[in-house]
């Protein structure tokens, strides 16, 4: 893997290879934007139509997985970014412009059911493509790695709450419960952020474009409907979360997908609920703690109070229940 030059370096990298790219030896380049992990992408200017071009530092994040996974759904149906040049080796790619907004941008509470409907037309397709071969699944290890990030990022590092004998335990006694549902699950391809910042309106009649899939696994198949009615950076009203899980349901049975039926489905999707808004919690404080992106961290608040909202529903969850009210909401208060 080519390590990456020093920034001032990169930058004169990418503006050089975008011009060679597009064939334009007067473009510049300016941040479109950057997301939690190394990527960055760049607009072009001086040129019409605009492109964007997709930074991945080759020795931090490998470009490979981000265009296999484009090209498995793009050959689904799935509408993706396309692209129009890469340079693998170097981590560069030329994107179509798809403009600066995502879902998260343009939804209120007035459009939200026909943007979360394009959305679910997109995730059904999804859904419905035969994973790779090699495809990671969202095995035990990897779901218990996760929720792992809980125990030491959110508790302990930005909390300050080192786990005794009793917290784990019951964190463990939770953490069974939840990764047993997961495993249970009917299985699909899984997106795994699957969520209105991952989503671009489009104007071509494809729906919407989704973005950051190259993390996907063969997995649970409540997993993206959850993410998306239940975002990191948007909440709506418990009726309304129900209600689209319900049409998701319909519209996954009339399409075949092998979901279970509507009452097991809430449960699976709950169930999966937790395990994310606990890996989410510990990804945030990790971002904030390790890699100096405290913006995230801001949202903490709206995955605790998803736990608050489920935890309490399902009896074999009072042992997170019970960590949550000894450990978590006095720190969290304080902090």
């Amino acid at each position: 893997m080519t390590p990456s030059p020093p920034f001032d370096a990169r930058e004169a990298q990418r503006l050089h290879w975008a011009r060679a790219a597009t064939g334009n030896p007067d473009i510049g380049l300016v941040a479109a934007s950057a997301d939690a992990g190394f990527r960055s992408y760049w607009r072009t200017v001086g040129e019409s139509p605009t492109h964007i071009v997709m930074d991945s530092p080759p020795d931090k994040e490998d470009v490979r997985p981000w265009l296999a996974m484009r090209d498995v759904l793009e050959a689904g149906g799935v509408r993706v970014p396309r692209v129009l040049a890469r340079d693998v080796d170097h981590g560069f790619l030329l994107l179509e412009d798809l403009g600066a907004q995502t879902y998260l941008h343009v939804i209120i509470d007035t459009n939200a059911d026909e943007l979360f409907d394009a959305a679910v037309g997109q995730l059904l397709k999804l859904q419905a493509i035969a994973p790779p071969p090699g495809l990671p699944a969202y095995d035990k290890a990897l779901l218990a790695r996760e929720l792992r990030l809980f125990d030491e990022w959110f508790l302990a590092r930005h909390l300050g709450v080192e786990p005794d004998c009793d917290d784990l335990e019951n964190l463990d006694a939770a953490y069974r419960v939840l990764i047993d549902a997961a495993l249970a699950q009917p299985r699909v391809l899984v997106h795994r952020d699957f969520m209105p910042r991952n989503l671009m309106p489009t104007d071509d009649g494809a729906g919407p474009a989704v973005l950051d899939f190259q993390d996907a696994v063969v997995g649970p198949i409540a997993y993206d409907a959850l993410s998306l009615f239940k975002d990191a950076f948007l909440s709506w009203p418990e009726a309304r979360v129900h209600a689209w899980l319900a049409d998701y349901h319909r519209r996954a049975c009339e399409a075949g997908l092998p979901v279970p039926p509507l009452e097991r489905f809430r449960r699976d999707a709950d169930l999966i609920g937790v395990q994310r808004h606990l890996k989410v919690l510990g990804i945030f404080a990790r971002l904030n703690h390790r890699d100096h992106k405290p913006k995230y961290i801001a949202d903490a608040s709206r995955f605790v109070a998803y736990l608050d909202a489920v935890v309490p529903r399902y009896p074999e969850l009072a042992p997170l229940g019970r960590v949550i009210e000894r450990r978590l909401r006095p720190a969290f208060a304080a902090a």
